[in-house]
């Protein structure tokens, strides 16, 4: 039997003893951590005439990883004011050791000063992972030694996206989602398959098969129903007027279906809900239309979500937008050793789902290169709002975007001063809200359409990728209410079809946007 290795764990003396017991407990407990792992705990130290804090950096030098509990206290400082604890924590480093560093609370304001700075000089070189509860913490241990032992080789399994989805077969799969992949990604990346290559070439080709079976990434991506099978995989998305989270919700979905088309559907909610300026038409037949948050801002944060979330998780990507800000909430840590600081700088793409970010990356979501974060920063200094806040918080990777600050104006007219390029009416309240009676899709679908357009140039004025969402949402919303028409009513699906404004939606226009006919 392979020899254990020994976990120093540390903190306070005086704090967190509960804790520190627990986790020994725990990890003495579990029928696969206690054959790798044997806990050192300080209290547990027989006496001897060594002197305490060479015994611990002793034990510190002896062990495979050092597990650092940070609470309020900074404890006993020796002569140079340094505590025992931080002694540790810096013969750890010094050693090369392995460092999982885990904070109890959220709240900052009632910690000592030199625990305060610990913390930070701790999130500035490694991950730091905030819990509440014992569970939580053990939760979070459990996860953190099963990725160090798949790392070190002492147990081998397949990740979570590249393991086959149980019950799913190749049946659950939609062959036509699968060619449509196909023809965007070699479009966009000059992908060697074509949309007519057979489904188990294109399944091996993009590593989704487990033997013969189905990976949960080609579920993920390609099934018919993901969520029969990954309850969790689903996005929720709402909208609130003011800034808290509170009942009821004014608009709440639920989106379902493929990472693509679940991307898809949460930018389009989002946008929808924004406050836009639409242009005139003085240099292109289609009016440009400005958002407060840019859609590229949006998509990439939702991307990220998507791309990046922790999969085996029971929690969902929460997408919540409120009057001031856009919060993007996914079940998940950043990967090792990427960190919060880290991700504000030139860093390396470490995606949490490799065979999940492949097809996004081919299908031009997302970039190789961990731009994405710093793409959100400088689209953001662009558009004049503030930069996007991360953060990580019990489980949960977190993206912040402020929206901008309401213009007492804003909710009638707009002379386009603020961004300098366009001019026009600001077509929602801060809120988002549009002012009438069309939803904030029937909105959007209004503005773009000039003379007589196709479906597919709607949609593609739209940047909306999926029809079904598009008829959906956008287009019978819009016919229902007599908002548009079709230029051959008696011939609904005709390949020569094509929508206008009725007088009612011209009207609509009239009195909510000023716009070139």
């Amino acid at each position: 039997m392979t020899a254990r290795k020994q976990l120093f764990i540390s903190s306070v003396q005086k704090e967190l003893a509960d804790e520190r017991r627990a986790l020994k407990e725990y990890v003495h407990g579990d029928p696969l951590l206690r054959r790798f792992f044997e806990v050192f705990l300080f209290e547990e130290l027989p006496s001897s005439d060594r002197r305490t804090d060479e015994v611990y950096l002793h034990e510190v030098e002896q062990s495979a990883l050092y597990v650092g509990l940070f609470g309020n206290d900074y404890g006993y400082e020796d002569s140079e004011g340094i505590s025992p604890t931080e002694r540790e924590f810096d013969h750890a480093t010094i050693r090369g050791k392995e460092r999982l560093i885990f904070v109890k609370g959220n709240d900052d304001s009632a910690r000592h000063p030199r625990i305060l700075a610990l913390i930070r000089k701790a999130g500035d070189q490694l991950i730091r992972r905030r819990f509440g509860t014992i569970p939580e913490l053990t939760a979070i241990l459990y996860a953190s030694l099963i990725e160090h032992l798949e790392r070190a080789g002492d147990i081998r399994s397949l990740p979570f996206d590249a393991s086959a989805c149980p019950r799913a077969t190749i049946k659950d799969l939609s062959a036509e989602k699968i060619a449509d992949f196909l023809d965007r990604a070699q479009r966009e990346r000059a992908y060697p398959l074509g949309r007519k290559t057979a489904m188990s070439k294109a399944l091996v080709h993009l590593n989704l098969l487990d033997k013969t079976q189905p990976s949960h990434a080609a579920v993920l991506l390609f099934g018919k129903q993901p969520q029969r099978f990954l309850i969790s995989s689903e996005i929720k998305c709402m909208h609130f007027h003011g800034t808290e989270i509170r009942k009821p919700i004014p608009s709440y979905q639920i989106y379902k279906g493929t990472v693509f088309e679940l991307v898809d559907q949460a930018v389009d909610f989002v946008m929808s809900k924004l406050a836009a300026r639409v242009g005139t038409r003085s240099e292109s037949p289609q009016a440009p239309v400005t958002y407060e948050i840019p859609r590229d801002v949006v998509a990439e944060a939702i991307v990220n979500a998507v791309a990046h979330r922790d999969y085996a998780s029971n929690a969902s990507v929460q997408v919540m937008l409120f009057a001031d800000r856009l919060e993007i909430w996914n079940p998940g840590h950043l990967p090792s050793p990427l960190t919060l600081a880290a991700l504000r700088k030139p860093h390396p793409s470490i995606p949490h789902n490799p065979l999940i970010a492949e097809p996004l990356f081919l299908a031009r979501y997302i970039e190789r290169a961990g731009t994405g974060t710093l793409d959100m920063i400088a689209l953001c200094s662009e558009a004049k709002i503030p930069t996007p806040e991360f953060k990580q918080e019990v489980g949960t990777f977190m993206q912040i975007i402020r929206r901008l600050e309401s213009q007492p104006e804003s909710k009638t007219q707009a002379t386009g001063e603020a961004t300098g390029e366009v001019t026009g009416e600001v077509t929602g309240e801060v809120t988002g809200e549009v002012t009438g009676e069309v939803t904030g899709e029937v909105r959007r679908l209004l503005e773009v359409v000039h003379g007589d357009m196709k479906r597919v140039e709607i949609q593609q004025a739209l940047n909306l990728k999926h029809e079904d969402h598009f008829r959906e949402a956008y287009l019978i919303p819009a016919l229902t209410d007599n908002l548009i028409e079709m230029t051959i009513p008696g011939k609904p699906t005709s390949r020569m079809q094509k929508y206008r404004l009725t007088a009612k939606g011209r009207a609509w226009l009239d009195s909510h946007v000023k716009r070139v006919y």
